[in-house]
């Protein structure tokens, strides 16, 4: 969307707090033993209680309040009573919701208890590059070179990007333009970031994989023979460097 006055501002501003809280405290009451259905509950409660609405149900009745993706799985894991979290494992949390007619999303990786995987330095990349490439944004700035950006500095990190995951506009719905903010330079995309606009910028790598497939279930995607990381922000685009709405609350921050 494009922002046009100031309460729809304040609008972005609330779901985002709600998304950007429960995000934080999600990641907090995870622990070892834990399924992915007892956290996914967790996050349901909390955005009920703040009379949010789980976007990914929604929009596209997705089989979970939130995404809980882990170790090879890049992204809309399924919430599951036998998926058990185990010490070490990298998890991904993907909160969106709406409120009020106004839709954030946010998301981020983190290493359960100790780094047994060693696959820290992979997050901290992932969160490193998204805020690099967020500080790069402004009107008229080419998307595909905030792409070009992100694939630069993953090489440099020894990481790739998986290519066909992307980021995309945000505020009256989950998804819309522009619909794909890419994790590396495609050439054929001459779109430029417009100021006053919402969109969601995401990092997704792994340690091999440059695509993620399908993994059988309708809906998780997973890094083949790769660890898996996504980092996400709703911002709001300027003349400077932009509004990070999700970003008061965020744990990985």
């Amino acid at each position: 969307m494009s922002l046009k006055s100031e309460e729809e501002l304040i609008g972005m501003q609330r779901i985002s707090q709600v998304v950007g809280s429960t995000l934080k405290l999600m990641q907090q009451y995870a622990k070892p033993g834990m399924s992915t259905f007892e956290l996914d509950q967790y996050g349901r409660h909390l955005l009920e209680q703040q009379g949010a609405r789980s976007a990914p149900k929604l929009a596209y009745d997705f089989p979970g309040w939130t995404c809980i993706s882990v170790n090879d799985e890049a992204c809309h894991g399924i919430p599951s009573t036998r998926r058990i979290l185990l010490e070490g494992d990298l998890v991904n949390i993907d909160v969106s919701a709406e409120l009020g007619g106004y839709w954030s999303d946010n998301g981020g990786s983190f290493i359960l208890g100790k780094d047994i995987h060693q696959q820290g330095a992979l997050v901290e990349a992932s969160k490193r590059i998204l805020a690099k490439a967020i500080s790069h944004i402004r009107g008229g700035v080419q998307i595909a070179e905030i792409g070009r950006l992100i694939e630069t500095e993953a090489r440099r990190s020894g990481y790739r990007v998986i290519k066909n995951l992307a980021g995309h506009g945000i505020g009256r719905s989950l998804h819309e333009e522009p619909h794909e903010i890419l994790c590396y330079y495609d050439r054929s995309n001459k779109t430029r970031f417009r100021k006053n606009s919402v969109v969601a910028i995401e990092t997704f790598l792994s340690t091999k994989a440059t695509y993620a497939h399908e993994k059988g279930d309708g809906w998780t995607l997973i890094a083949k023979d790769s660890f898996a990381v996504q980092h996400e922000h709703t911002i709001v685009v300027t003349d400077k460097e932009p509004i990070i709405l999700t970003a008061a609350n965020q744990l990985w921050n």
